[in-house]
């Protein structure tokens, strides 16, 4: 069947205009025009509201003749009209049909303007006409993108869908709360900071995702999602939401004066977050941040919407349109009101109940949740949709068998989800068993290849971990979980290809920080010294040095055993201090530690991993010509036990220390050899390293055009490569050589933009970063005074990497300033 959409554009603005009287009158000339045309083609008038149509038509070319006889009709008046077509399978009931496909007509039309006719993909295949296609467009229903057509070549604006999102398409069609849109959308339009407050289950999320995409026209820099409820360090939030919009020098710095929407999902457990957002909004004054909390974030300006339960009709239709999936025979019958009411109209119980309609009736449903509602109310002082909720999950879980309440219960280990074979590994979880708690709505999955829990139905989860006596031995098959993946992974982190390990150990943050978290307070520090030293290199490529420093902080003060994961330790924290402070570390002393404890349990890499840390110490505090034999020694060993990455990472160090002592041409023979070695090897990293020695090399013998070049060539592979670490020093080369080219004015715009990333990347306590920066900052400061440097400097703030790269590469060939 195919469904038609009409809608009037600009009714509120023609009825000003024309006055009521003439409004009427044309708005009935509309009406008869419009019905005319779909009863010529067979088309029955399914509902009408205000100024909008809903048409069912038995075919789709009759349906488009409709729309454009339509169109015809009403090209002469002042009224314009938006259609949108589709074609689908709806349900019908005794008022009229539902379901997805009337949904996706009707945003269909919303997409389009007056005089526009939209056709969907399904109906532009039944219709044999030519149609203009408009591409591919994700909707306002947060549905999978749709490929759109029109119906003649006319010109319209750009279509009213989803710009630039990461928002995420729902599993179901948002149902209902209409009145809830309305009021916290307009909300929405008058603060900066709109908070949907509410228990578990009411849902915040699925109504935030909503409110979220209605509101993206007024956004056009952007509506993101920023999930939270895995997090567990309020440290973390801003740089979160710096990767869920893409930030390379943090959010702030990114959005700026962007006209931007986060939604900041699953709050309630970061409070201590909240400064940095106030920060956040008083830095980008076109920022608004709709969050999803169970508590207020008490803030100045924050505006709070309770989320009510659904109404009556609403929660009835989500029921319906739940069971129906659960179920496509499902046959609703009187009990549908009452168990609705009995479930306090709460979404997350509705959708609970509606996965049981496969083996129980309607009337059934009622009859064990009324029992075991009156059961756990006995004596309960707490919020009764919190009653209601909980007596809504354990009903759903008493109704599994053992074998899946254990598995339910096991699962509740897992931090932001897990694999299939996690799964197995740790909770010795079936496909079967897990399938089917996937199947009874109380584990999701995402992507096809992860599973999770919401978090309401988590913590009830954990709560049955703990009590079933497991709790212990799950957590020990969890942390031993991954243990074994970030040792299976460090040789990759390793190498000079690590990207998929890298990837793979983002994703299971979040239980590796669990896993972490589990250990150290169980006393089991060794295992977690194995599990942290397993990653440090991690830590380091993807801009976490800061909590890997912390974290080896802690853990090294509670186990001193000479132990191989202590020595391992040692030598990650003072890798680690490369690009992090911590005030109570020594980086020299940890290194010629790590050293000596490597020695001593017998580890050849890791002996020459420490050795090439004791070698840097004394290059980065000045000694280039005791590291240099240090480095040659080093490279030598490394090459012996087939580590090419580190080897070569050697040799890198090798030429600067010849330069640093004025040996220029042992340093251009040692940095061509590298880089001929890193391209052989396909190690970017090195090869970014050996085009910067060549670089410095280059504008010492004043050839600074040829020197910008490398630069900017060793850029584009830090950028490819996604080498997060690499960006800051490339930009300090690129700065000291501005400042010898004479060109100061351009250099410390250069300087500002590094700054900038400095500040949202980690490295702001970089010491190679900022004893590289020092020199050149002092020189532009008397190249340019107080006033130009000050203006050139915010300038520089404002770049973005790619930006200053292109400005120095061009600028450095002109006349000194």
């Amino acid at each position: 069947m195919t469904f038609l959409f009409t809608d009037i554009e600009g009714s509120t603005r023609l009825l000003y205009d024309l006055g009521e009287e003439r409004y009427g009158a044309a708005l009935d000339e509309h009406r008869g025009l419009l019905r005319a045309a779909f009863a010529s083609y067979g088309g029955v008038e399914i509902d009408t509201q205000g100024d909008a149509f809903f048409v069912a038509f038995p075919t789709a070319p009759g349906a488009l003749a409709a729309a454009a006889e339509a169109q015809r009709g009403l090209a002469d008046g002042r009224i314009r009209v938006r259609m949108g077509l589709h074609t689908g399978t709806p349900r019908l009931t005794t008022e009229g049909y539902i379901g997805v496909d009337v949904h996706r007509a009707a945003r269909i039309a919303a997409a389009g303007h007056g005089g526009q006719v939209l056709v969907s993909s399904s109906t532009a295949a039944l219709v044999g006409v030519e149609l203009r296609d408009l591409g591919e467009h994700r909707l306002k229903d947060l549905a999978a993108p749709e490929r759109i057509y029109q119906l003649s070549d006319e010109g319209f604006a750009p279509l009213k869908s989803l710009g630039r999102s990461n928002l995420p398409v729902p599993a179901t069609p948002f149902v209902g709360r209409v009145r809830e849109l309305v009021e916290a959308g307009e909300l929405l339009g008058r603060t900066r900071l709109l908070t949907l407050t509410g228990p578990g289950g009411t849902g915040k999320t699925r109504l935030a995702l909503q409110l979220a995409a209605e509101a993206s026209d007024r956004h056009p820099d952007g509506v993101f999602w920023v999930p939270l409820a895995s997090l567990a360090d309020p440290a973390l939030v801003l740089e979160t939401v710096g990767r869920a919009v893409g930030a390379q020098r943090g959010p702030a710095a990114h959005i700026r004066d962007g006209s931007m929407l986060l939604l900041l999902d699953n709050y309630e457990h970061l409070m201590d977050a909240s400064v940095d957002l106030a920060d956040l909004l008083a830095e980008c004054p076109n920022l608004r941040l709709l969050v999803t909390s169970r508590e207020l974030l008490r803030l100045s300006g924050e505006q709070a919407y309770p989320v009510p339960p659904l109404a009556p009709a609403d929660g009835t239709q989500l029921f319906l349109a739940r069971a129906w999936a659960a179920d496509p025979h499902f046959a609703p019958d009187g009990a549908v009101d009452e168990l609705c009411a009995r479930l306090d109209q709460l979404p997350l119980a509705l959708e609970l109940a509606a996965a049981r309609v496969r083996v129980l009736s309607t009337s059934q449903l009622v009859d064990r949740l009324s029992q075991r509602l009156d059961l756990l109310k006995a004596g309960r002082a707490a919020d009764p949709r919190q009653q209601t909720l909980r007596a809504t999950i354990e009903w759903s879980h008493d109704l599994l068998d053992a074998e899946e309440q254990r598995l339910f219960a096991r699962l509740a280990v897992f931090c932001g989800g897990c694999t299939l074979e996690s799964a197995e590994d740790a909770c010795a979880a079936d496909l079967d068993v897990l399938q089917s708690l996937v199947d009874k709505s109380l584990v999701r999955e995402r992507a096809g290849d992860r599973f999770w829990m919401l978090e309401t139905i988590r913590e009830f989860a954990l709560e049955r971990l703990e009590a079933s006596g497991e709790a212990e031995a799950v957590r020990g098959r969890h942390a031993e979980h991954y243990i074994a993946l970030a040792e299976a992974e460090e040789e990759t982190v390793l190498s000079v290809a690590p990207t998929p390990a890298l990837e793979r150990l983002e994703q299971e943050h979040d239980n590796v920080r669990a896993a972490l978290d589990w250990l150290e307070q169980v006393g089991r520090v060794e295992d977690a010294l194995r599990l942290a030293s397993a990653i440090w290199e991690f830590w380091c490529l993807h801009v976490h040095a800061d909590e890997g420093a912390r974290r080896f902080e802690r853990l090294l003060a509670l186990d001193e055993r000479p132990t191989l994961a202590r020595a391992k330790a040692l030598t990650g924290v003072a890798h680690l201090l490369r690009h992090a402070v911590r005030p109570g570390l020594d980086r020299r002393t940890l290194a010629a530690a790590a050293l000596e404890l490597h020695r001593l349990v017998g580890d050849p890499r890791g002996i020459a991993y420490a050795e090439q840390e004791v070698a840097l110490v004394r290059l980065v505090q000045g000694d280039a010509a005791a590291a240099l034999p240090l480095f040659e020694e080093n490279a030598r060993q490394l090459w012996k036990l087939g580590d090419e990455h580190h080897a070569l990472q050697a040799l890198v160090f090798a030429a600067d220390c010849c330069e640093a002592i004025g040996d220029l041409d042992r340093a251009q023979a040692i940095a061509e050899e590298l880089l001929e070695g890193a391209r052989a090897a396909g190690d970017g990293q090195s090869e970014s390293s050996a085009l910067i020695a060549l670089s410095r090399l280059a504008a010492g013998r004043g050839r600074f055009a040829e020197g910008a070049a490398l630069v900017g060539e060793a850029f584009r592979i830090v950028e490819a490569r996604g080498l997060r670490m690499r960006v800051v020093p490339t930009l300090v080369r690129l700065a000291r050589l501005l400042v010898d080219a004479g060109r100061a004015e351009v250099a410390t715009c250069v300087l500002g933009c590094i700054e900038a990333v400095r500040e949202e990347s980690g490295a702001e306590n970089s010491e190679v970063a900022r004893s590289a920066m020092e020199p050149a900052l002092q020189a532009v400061r008397a190249a340019l005074g107080e006033e130009a440097f000050a203006e050139a400097w915010t300038r520089g703030l404002a770049l973005t990497p790619q930006d200053a790269v292109a400005l120095a590469v061009a600028e450095v060939g002109g006349a000194p300033t």
